[in-house]
């Protein structure tokens, strides 16, 4: 089990990169366009660089969602391989069937 203070993090950092998305696709929009001139472009870049750190999707860290290990996580069940192997042999994963031969 992870720490509950790096698990609460990275909690904060997920809500943070939701309410900044915009804001910071309309300023890459900006800093991308060519055809505009280079000090509105300039104007961007300071203002997306005033932007928190823990607003960019970058720093968003994928944890397991039971036990909030940082390692070996699957996007598709959002668990460990731990859990997903544990959860998989008592059959409570739909669509996954453990194999034996």
């Amino acid at each position: 089990m992870a720490k509950c203070s790096v698990i609460a993090r990275n909690k904060k950092r997920v809500a943070m990169c939701a309410s900044f998305t915009a804001k910071r696709k309309s300023l890459k929009e900006i800093i991308y366009d060519k055809n505009l001139p280079l000090a509105q472009r300039y104007e961007a870049v300071k203002a997306l660089n005033e932007l928190p750190r823990n607003s960019s999707a970058v720093r968003i860290r994928n944890r397991c969602s039971i036990t909030g290990r940082p390692r070996g996580v699957y996007r598709r069940f959002a668990l460990c391989r731990n859990k997903i192997r544990e959860l998989s042999g008592q059959c409570l994963l739909p669509g996954l069937v453990k194999s034996s031969w």
